[in-house]
């Protein structure tokens, strides 16, 4: 059999070498770049992906070669050199040509304290990472002539042979070490968990070793000219001087000048000059914010490597904004650079990532941000809670419509069922409180007043604990917090995606505090306001309940005409809020068991209040329950078999509007009819709101325009599209029930099995979370075309869960949509994503 000749596929890193991030990975690349901007970077020759496959597959290399770009008797490390560095790769290997001779020569030049130290951790990491030794058996702590002789007869006794002391031996070894590692099952599962494809291949890169010891000046550190946190301008990073060789241990140092001990700046102030040259120099000429490894031989500055400064997203937005400033990137690819879901954490107040986190449950985010409070079990401790002026976190099984007030007054929420559309998960979205769901090894005791925390820790009413809702965590105690970052920089790259994107954005606005969020976040109107929410008050709770109980159509409108000024007042100050641009408001859409208590108690405070029977109270509730109520008698089925309902929001909606225009403004009202399924629907309540307008304009003695539209939710109504928008102007299609009637799903009770569908592939994607494109996205399709083949003018929207999203966002520019209405707090996730599609468009000349 024909011995195969050695791989000599590597070259030496020089400016003009062909190498690439494909072929050599981006560490090899990046070095080129620091070489051709004449940084002081050590010898280095870089293995392409084929080579190291090769050896992976048993080929051997021309380790002599190699070893002949470093001189004689080089020390070298090896270090991996993927296509992406988010891939990951085996562990950097130091000091390769380490041996018996060159720990003598070392210990005449440099000591034999610091000799021992570079040779026992040669041995410890070529023991654990090359020849897979018990990594037990290498742990001294503390590096002495005797701790490395007992380190080389470890490894004798495991080996049966000494440690190898020839340079291209222990070269050889290492790369098929680290080849073969990448190779490895498990390493492959990592790096396609983070994206890599399957055939991803792994550089490496041979670098000479700048050691950082010496007689003189020496050390090693990372230097990096922004804070990670947020991404403000300073000087950071760490720095270890090794006190000219003498010492094993190396001395923690400042940066930059202290009082509180020496620095880098004050004893090498030369040497520090040029590391900040070498920073602004990568900055102009890589066009990125970069953190630089260094050493310091003898006071000789070496640049290791450079990589792109980690960074938290409050800090890349500052970043992306700075390099726009400056001239060294543009304005369309700072908004390229911070990807739209980093802004959620931009919203709301955060846990500082660098204070402790004490996790004693985990669940699903559902809602980003943080928040510190004292643990309530109900809506009544929450209200009390607030009213005493103290932050809290509501604690619940699952919420439901009547702890909306509750969860107004609370600072987090944590359940311990639902999923990312819950209810819980949904409203606390609308609020932009922080909210985690689905904790489901918590074991709540509400009668109890406690929750037990799956390592058996008890937390109690009262008890202070952190709620991530970014990371769908909770923590015991107050954690540290860092400040929302809404700032000049976070308003100046939101201006200019405005100036990009080609797609309407509004938002959902429950009430006024919703609208004045809105408009703090430069929503372009209000896409979706359900009306609902205005009610759960206690003083409108109470006549919207004496409505519910009338008997005849006289005594509920004679209960409306009471909740009329009210909502007049909350249109008023709606209108006001958004100043002329358009606000869409969803008639009453949710059943009237809703409206009413469900406990015995809250029974008997009901029946008090309306001075009935409670048996009375009690069957007329039991009346009003449905089977399933989300199918049931809501939406437009109230307006047509309670039309006095509609007939007072109407009504509100005109006066507020003739209001807004005699204090000087104006407004176009949209009024917009729920679960619609047939055109006669549309008909009878479109007959009835134009007779309220005759009447409040005859009334008023002036005159009005408002639009009337359809929230399309059901499939027949997306069907039948073209015929019911001869009486629509407009079509918003409220993804969230339409998802839930396509599918036959229950959107608070998926959760229970999604995951395993998702993992199973019957479904890509949680099609409550991720719009379905295929199934309710060709509805949506459909409904847009046969609608604009009735009414070309006819205005077409999203305004469910899904319109924050990305992904959504795409699909309705592809399909033509004139704007996607989303929560408040997603607002400004919508307007950077519609502007990414809006620039990756113009790159490649198509859709995204």
């Amino acid at each position: 059999m024909q011995k195969l000749e050695p791989i000599t596929d590597f070259a030496p890193i020089t400016p003009t070498a062909a190498i690439t991030p494909k072929t050599h990975g981006w560490r090899a690349k990046c070095l080129q770049r620091l070489v051709r901007l004449e940084l002081p970077v050590p010898q280095t020759v870089a293995l392409p992906a084929t080579t190291v496959r090769a050896i992976a597959a048993g080929q051997t290399v021309d380790c002599e070669g190699i070893l002949r770009n470093f001189g004689a008797g080089p020390l070298i490390s090896v270090r991996p050199s993927p296509e992406n560095p988010d891939w990951g790769g085996p562990a950097t290997v130091l000091n390769i040509g380490m041996n018996a001779a060159r720990h003598a020569l070392l210990a005449q030049t440099h000591g034999i304290d610091a000799a021992d130290a570079l040779y026992l951790r040669f041995i410890q990491s070529y023991a654990i990472h090359v020849a897979r030794l018990d990594p037990d058996m290498f742990d001294q702590a503390e590096a002495s002539g005797e701790a490395l002789r007992a380190a080389l007869h470890a490894y004798r006794e495991e080996m049966d042979e000494a440690f190898p002391e020839d340079p291209a031996r222990q070269l050889g070894e290492v790369l098929r070490s680290m080849a073969r590692a990448w190779e490895g099952t498990s390493a492959r599962l990592l790096r396609q968990a983070k994206g890599a494809p399957e055939a991803a291949g792994l550089g490496l890169v041979v670098q000479e070793m700048a050691q950082g010891i010496g007689q003189g000046m020496s050390g090693s550190g990372v230097m990096q000219f922004v804070d990670p946190v947020t991404g403000a301008a300073q000087v950071t990073g760490r720095y270890f001087d090794q006190a000219g060789g003498r010492h094993a241990k190396p001395q923690a140092m400042y940066l930059i000048r202290d009082p509180r001990g020496p620095s880098l700046e004050d004893l090498a102030p030369e040497v520090f000059a040029q590391l900040v040259k070498h920073g602004a120099v990568c900055r102009v000429r890589l066009r990125e914010e970069m953190q630089i490894e260094f050493t310091i031989e003898d006071g000789r500055l070496s640049v290791l490597d450079a990589v792109k400064v980690q960074r938290s997203s409050r800090a890349g937005l500052r970043i992306a904004v700075a390099l726009a400033d400056d001239g060294v990137i543009t304005r369309s690819e700072a908004l390229l650079r911070v990807e739209p879901r980093a802004l959620s954490e931009l919203l709301h107040p955060q846990v500082d990532p660098r204070g402790g986190r004490d996790r004693f449950v985990r669940g699903i985010p559902a809602s980003p941000g943080a928040a510190v409070g004292r643990i309530v079990f109900s809506s009544q401790a929450a209200q009390a809670s607030a009213a005493r002026g103290e932050p809290c976190i509501l604690v619940r099984r699952e919420t439901a419509p009547e702890d909306i007030r509750g969860m107004n007054s609370a600072a987090g929420v944590l359940t311990e069922r639902g999923g990312v559309t819950s209810h819980a998960a949904v409203i606390a979205r609308g609020l932009g409180l922080p909210c985690v769901v689905g904790a489901s090894e918590l074991r709540l005791d509400a009668r109890e007043k406690r929750l037990v925390a799956p390592d058996g820790r008890v937390f109690r009413e009262g008890d202070i604990i952190t709620v991530d809702g970014t990371a769908g965590e909770a923590l015991a105690g107050a954690a540290a917090m860092l400040g929302p970052a809404l700032d000049d920089n976070f308003r100046r790259l939101l201006s200019w995606a405005d100036d990009v994107r080609d797609i309407g954005v509004r938002a959902n606005a429950d009430t006024p505090a919703d609208a004045q969020m809105a408009r703090n976040f430069e929503a372009q109107g209000i896409g979706l306001c359900r009306t609902e929410h205005m009610f759960f008050t206690d003083d409108r709770l109470v006549v919207m309940r004496e409505m519910i109980f009338a008997d005849t159509s006289e005594d509920r409108a004679a209960a409306l005409v009471r909740l009329l000024p009210m909502q007049r007042a909350d249109f008023v100050q709606l209108f006001e809020i958004m100043q002329g641009l358009p606000v869409c408001i969803r008639l009453l859409d949710p059943p009237l068991h809703e409206f009413l208590p469900h406990s015995r108690e809250g029974m008997l405070e009901l029946a008090e209040a309306l001075d009935r029977p409670l048996s009375e109270v009690t069957r007329r509730a039991e009346a009003l329950a449905e089977f399933n109520p989300m199918l049931g008698m809501r939406g437009v089925r109230l307006g047509v078999v309670l039309p006095e309902i509609y007939d007072m929001q109407a009504q509100a909606i005109f006066e507020a509007t003739i209001e807004i225009a005699r204090r000087g403004g104006s407004v176009v009202p949209e009024i917009m009819i729920p679960l619609v399924s047939a055109k006669r629907e549309v008909e009878l309540v479109k007959t009835r709101i134009d007779a309220v307008a005759a009447m409040v304009r005859t009334k008023a003695g002036t005159d009005f325009d408002y639009k009337l539209g359809v929230m399309v939710e059901t499939p027949r109504a997306a069907l039948r599209a073209g015929e019911i928008a001869q009486h629509a102007s407009f079509l918003s299609f409220g993804t969230n029930d339409l998802t839930q009637m396509t599918y036959g799903l229950s959107r608070d009770d998926a959760g229970r099995f999604m995951n395993t569908y998702v993992q199973k592939g019957v479904f890509p994607e949680d099609p409550f979370h991720i719009l379905d494109v295929d199934g309710v996205g060709e509805l949506l399709h459909i409904g847009a075309d046969r609608g604009r083949a009735t009414r070309p003018d006819l205005t077409v929207s999203i305004c469910g869960e899904h319109a924050g999203n990305p992904e959504s966002i795409a699909f309705c520019r592809t399909a033509g949509f004139d704007y996607v209405s989303c929560s408040p707090y997603r607002v400004p996730l919508a307007r950077l994503a519609a502007a990414h599609l809006a620039l990756r468009d113009r790159e490649f000349g198509k859709p995204a």
